[in-house]
């Protein structure tokens, strides 16, 4: 249970990072669409968890160290290669991306040049991506239970002083834009992303453990995890979404709401979880080029790294808009593989332990 419990609060580590604790994604995939929002956030709990379970399951059967077995595993040999391949392409673009928004913090939340958290961020993913896979994963979830106790906290502090009605905070929520034309497409588009961007970890994760079923329930507790943080954050913005509705980063505009000290202390928080999603990506890119045990490695790692904080200077709004929508699509061809490779499972059952849903 202790791997398990691991697993999933490096699985919410590294998915958070991207975007999720900001708000903003949140807001546009689920807040928008108002009280529909809420069964959004439930059908992307039940997503997340039947991906995590699946991909970590998958990942401890195949003892893979890369993301290359389970991709071709999934998808077959030919969609495999290109799947393989923007899948790499796209780990080193979030990893940027991550770079760009640690810059985008420092200055908005400190008034610090952004080059400062871009170099930052870039020395500190470099060296733990340097250690081993094991320290890496206890890395990640460090700063996951002080996210969810800070998003309590803000989604409390928000419906305890919300101005207006749920009512009027729905024909709020109808005048904006919402990422999708309804709040199931919506739900799913946001889990597509999210799963394109955290497989290949996800996978490497899974990898770590033999047992499968603690690899599907560290998956699972995972996905759930998501779902409640999702629904936490909903639930705060939407009760302030009158105040909201304009801001480039929501979660962090409340968490200033409560008090400067708590808006920092959630600054460093989310900027936590974007080491953690850094790292996840840094070290899956580069995982798929070089084996894991040689100084090669290490080389790679350093070299990718510097490379990637050259890259951030694109800027985060840019590289946000460009890299997001793209892995969307990709998303959406990987969890349909993932599926089809489910069912087909359950048409040739194998002798296996019943305590836990199996992808077998």
């Amino acid at each position: 249970m202790k791997k398990s419990i691991q697993i999933a609060g490096a699985f919410i580590g590294l998915i958070v990072g991207a975007g999720f604790a900001s708000g903003q994604e949140v807001l546009q995939f689920f807040t928008s669409f108002g009280w529909a929002g809420v069964a959004g956030s439930a059908v992307a709990t039940f997503l997340f968890a039947f991906f995590g379970m699946n991909l970590s399951q998958l990942g401890s059967r195949l003892q893979t160290t890369s993301h290359k077995k389970v991709i071709y595993h999934i998808c077959g040999k030919y969609l495999g290669i290109a799947v393989d391949v923007i899948m790499t392409f796209f780990l080193f673009g979030v990893t940027v991306v991550m770079f760009a928004g640690a810059g985008s913090i420092f200055e908005q939340q400190f008034g610090v040049p952004g080059i400062a958290g871009n170099i930052l961020l870039a020395l500190i993913t470099i060296f733990v991506v340097c250690l081993n896979i094991q320290k890496i994963i206890s890395a990640m979830g460090i700063v996951t239970p002080f996210l969810v106790l800070a998003v309590i906290m803000i989604a409390i502090y928000s419906l305890s002083t919300m101005d207006g009605t749920f009512a009027q905070m729905q024909e709020t929520a109808h005048s904006l834009k919402p990422a999708a034309s309804n709040w199931v497409l919506g739900s799913f588009l946001y889990v597509s992303y999210n799963i394109a961007a955290g497989a290949a970890m996800l996978a490497v994760m899974g990898g770590t453990v033999k047992d499968e079923k603690t690899a599907g329930w560290g998956g699972i507790m995972g996905g759930i995890g998501l779902g409640l943080l999702i629904f936490l954050i909903n639930i705060g913005m939407f009760a302030k979404l009158d105040t909201i509705s304009g801001v480039d980063m929501p979660m962090l505009y409340l968490a200033n709401e409560i008090s400067p000290i708590f808006g920092a202390i959630f600054a460093i928080v989310l900027l936590g979880m974007i080491f953690n999603t850094a790292v996840g990506m840094l070290y899956a890119f580069t995982a798929r080029i070089a084996n894991t045990d040689t100084p090669r490695f290490k080389l790679l790692v350093i070299i990718c790294g510097i490379a990637a904080f050259g890259a951030s200077f694109i800027g985060f709004i840019t590289l946000v808009g460009t890299v997001y929508p793209a892995m969307g699509y990709l998303g959406f061809t990987l969890i349909a593989a993932i599926v089809v490779a489910w069912f087909r499972s359950k048409q040739t059952p194998k002798d296996q332990d019943a305590d836990i849903p199996a992808s077998k």
